[in-house]
């Protein structure tokens, strides 16, 4: 099969270490992973703000970026909600509507988050990952009622070596960050993002995991304000761990090694 990442445009920025990880537990599970240079935003700012127009080229620049790949897999539960969810409604209300609904067409089908591909292409719950700490695990919005992904990325963690993990409190709740929610409604937004990391410091663990970035931007901007022990960590990075990585990828700055 010909895998393709599509690392999102946050953790090309902010996270690059998430997309490495994705790279290093794709090839220790045999699997080839191509990265397309062509390939660009998904277009969600432009689509949650209003400017659906404006989207229509990236989901033509998408399909093209991606076009020679089985699977498209992203450690992003937001974008990939945003091309399986949305690149069919831009289509159908598209100035060029039979261009765009043969490009997302092709697009939607192949594309995956990262534990939905594990599971549900390669069938594997143990990864082979050593992650020697204790973590809570916080199911985003767009993964838990666009993808739903359901117990997937737990059934993932269950299977790390060394992982403890402890429940959330409230954990189907939002965080409050929502991409533009949080710049339109700072005040919600900051209510619900204190509400979550009171949750997580309830828990006692020295983690905190996400299949999604933008979440844990937020949540780890309010755990590091707080002065809390807790970090935040992709999961894409806990899976990556092994025994016999020295360098232990654990996460953001002041993260359990």
């Amino acid at each position: 099969m010909r895998v393709a990442l599509f690392v999102t445009c946050i953790n090309d920025t902010l996270h690059p270490d998430t997309g490495r990880a994705v790279i290093t537990l794709l090839e220790r599970l045999g699997v080839e992973v191509g990265f397309p240079e062509e390939q660009s935003c998904c277009g969600q700012p432009q689509f949650n703000t209003g400017y659906r127009h404006l989207t229509e080229p990236l989901v033509r620049r998408y399909e093209r970026a991606f076009r020679d790949y089985d699977y498209v897999v992203t450690p992003s539960g937001s974008c990939a909600a945003m091309v399986r969810d949305n690149y069919p409604r831009i289509a159908a209300e598209g100035r060029d509507s039979r261009d765009l609904a043969e490009a997302a067409a092709r697009a939607v089908p192949k594309t995956y988050e990262l534990t939905e591909f594990l599971v549900d292409v390669l069938k594997v719950t143990d990864v082979g990952a050593y992650y020697p700490h204790t973590v809570t695990y916080h199911p985003t919005c767009h993964g838990l009622r666009m993808l739903r992904l359901g117990d997937r990325p737990r059934r993932l963690l269950e299977h790390v070596k060394g992982l403890e993990l402890r429940e959330l409190p409230g954990a189907e709740e939002c965080c409050g960050f929502g991409g533009t929610f949080a710049v339109k409604n700072p005040a919600v937004s900051a209510a619900m993002g204190a509400d979550k990391v009171r949750a997580v410091r309830e828990t006692g663990a020295e983690a905190v995991c996400t299949v999604d970035n933008s979440c844990l931007l937020h949540i780890g901007g309010m755990l590091r304000r707080e002065g809390a022990a807790a970090r935040p960590v992709h999961i894409a990075e806990i899976l990556a761990a092994t025994e016999a990585d020295t360098r232990k990828p654990a996460g953001r700055e002041g993260s359990p090694r």
